[in-house]
């Protein structure tokens, strides 16, 4: 099965596992530069460097007796390429950046060149190094590695640093080797093959190997996949699509491509109609692992900052200012761009306005938006989770029903339509049951397996179709849930709000924390000075670990319950 294929199938049972509550603390930053003519804003990246070498320093091993000595332990005491990876590129950074409290340090520059030393410790024989978690000699690993490696080494190589060539030549001896693996290896997902392009480009500026351009040129001639609504295959609006932005514009200005800018352009342009009025990101249709994660834009800052000083756009300047006061110090990981592109020090253009008042479709992604000033949804046909809703700092995570239907009533829309103004999500199920194999075909060794299904006829045929059409309302939406075809089928509706709110006008589940029922009137989610007002209930039942229904997530729930026939009408505001 292919991976985004297993991820949808198989992605609902892990979906929406990690919340967590976010907390902003704006940055305002002047326009002011440094005596070295840095931003503000840059400096505080800096600033925020020199604390991630403190951290990583506390799992640097320096015990000369170890079989780690000069390695990086990650969280699980591993040495790793990756772990490694962390520390030479924040621990260059600083040393090369007069404003940090490392800038050359001599004791932190032994310690990266003891790193080299382990680092190529860890390099196959083909150049290439493992990501320990899944990928074994993988070129789409030492992909990533070499990209992010080969801008801090030529920072470090230009750079005044004392004894520099004890980091830059075991360095350049890695990136090398790694190289020549990336000119023969595969790849697995699409965005590989921009990654490898990417490091290919990097490469090249250290090294003119005629070798890296050919193999960039047979990866681009597969064209680069971007729908027509904007997005990536992958669907990864967090973590992939942003990646697909960062590499594309490495490959265009590397090796003076500047159409691929386009696809660039067009990505950032949807992805501000992906926007929560909080700052984070819409994920609920990403084909990768981040679906349904809270999401915010850091991984966007280079993208927008480089496309809005290259393009003049305003919303793009805007959606930089919006990083910089939602989620800047998770910004970090991307200072080498900015050390080594002076230009994009320039002040931003004016900012325009953001999308704030829209209904889209996105159709590649089975997804629409809708944004009305302080609160947004998401409508989601092939999710187990079809409507979203967000409200300033509260979150109605999921909404997602699901049957006693022969093990396979969760419902997931089949197909959408939109009529007059209302969006309407279908799915139908049928139950048969199977009659005696056909006699002449009958294997005779009372084999099961010999007797599939598949050759059976089918009787008592029972259907189940289920309908919700979802229109706005004043502040917020109804959502018209219409389930028939067979009777007497338990269902169970559940609310999934993101923690840090509480709930009033329900019952309490007996058995179950943070579950609650509504059982008749109006509930209400309140924290974070808002609130999110859901119903009327409906409790005909208590049985909500419904057979062949999805776990129930670890977050606050809420319940209504019924019987088929079902036609009930919620109201979320």
């Amino acid at each position: 099965m292919k991976r985004r294929a297993f991820i949808r199938k198989n992605g609902a049972f892990t979906l929406l596992a990690p919340f967590a509550t976010l907390s902003f603390d704006p940055l305002n930053f002047s326009s002011s530069k440094s005596g070295s003519g840095k931003p503000d804003w840059l400096l505080e990246m800096i600033s925020n460097n020199d604390g991630g070498v403190r951290r990583i320093l506390e799992r640097y091993v320096d015990d000369q007796a170890s079989t780690y000595y000069g390695a990086v332990l990650d969280g699980f005491e591993m040495a790793t390429a990756h772990s490694l990876t962390s520390f030479l590129k924040a621990g260059i950074c600083a040393l090369v950046s007069p404003e940090s409290e490392f800038y050359n340090d001599q004791e932190l520059r032994k310690k990266i060149a003891l790193s080299c030393s382990f680092f190529l410790s860890l390099q196959h024989e083909d150049g290439t190094i493992d990501l320990v978690s899944t990928n074994f000699h993988s070129t789409p690993d030492t992909g990533f590695i070499v990209k992010w490696l080969a801008p801090v080494w030529r920072l470090l190589d230009t750079s005044e640093v004392a004894v520099k060539e004890s980091i830059t030549i075991p360095l350049k001896q890695f990136l090398l080797k790694a190289g020549e693996g990336l000119k023969v290896g595969g790849i697995h997902t699409p965005n590989h093959r921009w990654v490898v392009s990417s490091a290919l480009t990097e490469l090249y500026k250290i090294n003119a190997d005629p070798g890296y351009l050919s193999r960039v040129e047979e990866w681009l001639a597969e064209q680069i996949d971007l729908d027509e609504d904007g997005q990536y295959e992958e669907k990864s609006s967090y973590i992939y699509s942003s990646l697909s932005d960062r590499v594309l514009i490495s490959i265009a200005r590397g090796l003076d491509k500047p159409e691929l800018l386009d696809y660039v352009y067009k990505n950032l342009k949807m992805n501000l109609f992906y926007l929560h009025p909080n700052g984070e990101i819409v994920t609920e249709a990403s084909g990768r692992q981040d679906n349904s994660i809270i999401g915010t834009l850091e991984y966007y800052y280079y993208p927008f900052r480089y496309m809005a000083l290259k393009t003049g756009d305003g919303q793009f300047a805007a959606a930089c200012k919006l990083i910089e006061e939602t989620c800047f110090n998770k910004t970090t990981g991307f200072l080498y761009y900015f050390l080594e592109d002076p230009s994009l020090w320039e002040e931003l253009p004016t900012a325009k306005a953001l999308p704030m008042d829209y209904a889209k479709v996105f159709h590649n992604s089975n997804l629409i938006r809708i944004r009305r000033g302080g609160y947004d949804a998401s409508i989601l046909s092939g999710s187990t989770v079809f409507f979203t809703f967000h409200k300033k700092e509260l979150a109605l995570q999921g909404l997602r029903f699901a049957s006693a239907f022969f093990g396979k009533g969760q419902f997931s829309a089949d197909t959408y339509k939109i009529e007059n103004g209302k969006y309407i999500l279908s799915s139908q199920l049928s139950g048969p049951y199977y009659q005696p194999f056909p006699k002449e075909k009958i294997p005779g060794d009372g084999d099961w397996s010999k007797m599939p299904r598949s050759e059976r006829r089918k009787s008592e045929i029972q259907q189940l179709n289920s309908t919700v059409t979802i229109q706005e309302e004043d502040n917020g939406f109804s959502i018209d849930i219409a389930i028939t075809g067979t009777d007497n089928v338990p269902v169970a509706l559940e609310l999934i709000f993101r923690p840090g709110g509480t709930f009033s006008g329900t019952v309490p589940h007996e058995g179950m924390k943070e579950t609650v029922f509504l059982k008749d009137g109006m509930g209400k989610y309140t924290g974070n000075g808002s609130s999110i007002t859901f119903g009327p209930g409906l409790y005909k039942h208590k049985w909500v670990a419904i057979r062949g229904a999805l776990p129930k997530m670890d977050s606050p729930t809420a319940f209504l319950t019924g019987f088929t026939p079902i036609h009930h009408k919620l109201n979320i505001s």
